[in-house]
């Protein structure tokens, strides 16, 4: 299956909107962890096993690995998660964004030595340092357009004056996702849950593009408003939660609150899908937060 073909099918199967990110820091591990970057391996794994079958993704954050020398962990934990959710898609957060020939580099990292079924990418060094990854058949690439963090603005939000109708940075990268960067169809945005009118505008510019939108959780951005401003019949959202999940208990039962946290987590996104069918129904015009 492609990438969008898996995460239609985890949707349908889980029942969910939700991904959970797995950015293991082993100083906000449980007691019985605490510190062992020996253990990031086993940490995750145990996150993993509690909540696949709550889950539209995964999204391992792979500086979480790296810093710890743990990359050969993370190659484990892509094996894991194959084989106990081999329905549920993973979404290496890379970030990466090079020129073509290091960017085929990273591609090659991103989808054969972990197995990735799609990366985040930064678009801002042009189509040449996208293409790489979209030549990889059915594998899916998420790229960076109106981000939750406040230093978003100092590019994001800013006017191209050299580009018809002058539009903001962030809606002319969803224009070109939308458009002709899509080469493979496989083509997804990031975009802040701390932003919902920002959702809204880059839904209305990319109507059939996923879009994953972190943010839910512990950096404060509202359900019910991220799946008003992004969720439609034609494309899906994923929402991103990590820390409120992974770190839902300092004690032994730390997989056991994962999994409680990302029901909740689940059902709540689930309420706020179902209360926008039932306004979309009877008011179509309310279904945006800037309409």
């Amino acid at each position: 299956m492609t990438f969008l073909e898996q995460l239609q099918t985890a949707h349908t199967q889980n029942n969910s909107l939700l991904c959970v990110g797995l950015d293991p820091d082993p100083t906000k591990f449980p007691a019985h962890l605490k510190g062992r970057a020996d253990k990031i391996f086993d940490f995750c794994a145990a996150i993993v096993d509690a909540t696949a079958d709550t889950v539209i993704a995964f999204k391992p954050q792979i500086a979480y690995f790296a810093a710890y020398r743990a990359e050969s962990q993370l190659e484990r934990l892509m094996e894991h998660m194959k084989r106990v959710a081999p329905n549920v898609p993973i979404i290496l957060d890379a970030k990466r964004g090079d020129i073509g020939s290091t960017a085929e580099q990273y591609a090659i990292e991103a989808f054969e030595r972990f197995g990735a079924d799609a990366v985040t990418l930064s678009p801002f060094m042009g189509f040449d340092s996208v293409s790489p990854y979209l030549k990889h058949h059915g594998k899916g690439a998420f790229l960076l357009c109106r981000t939750s963090n406040p230093g978003g603005d100092d590019l994001q939000n800013q006017r191209l004056a050299s580009v018809e109708g002058q539009p903001l940075l962030y809606e002319h990268v969803a224009r070109l996702a939308q458009g002709p960067w899509n080469t493979n169809g496989q083509l997804g945005l990031v975009v802040g849950a701390t932003y919902p009118q920002e959702i809204a505008r880059v839904r209305e510019i990319a109507p059939t593009l996923p879009l994953l939108i972190p943010g839910v959780g512990a950096q404060g951005g509202d359900a019910k408003a991220t799946i008003r401003a992004g969720l439609t019949s034609k494309g899906l959202v994923v929402v991103n939660s990590s820390r409120a999940i992974i770190y839902a208990s300092s004690g032994e039962d730390f997989a056991k609150a994962a999994r409680a946290a990302a029901l909740e987590t689940r059902d709540v996104l689930q309420a706020a899908r179902v209360w926008l069918s039932a306004v979309t129904a009877t008011s179509p015009k309310e279904r945006h937060p800037s309409a």
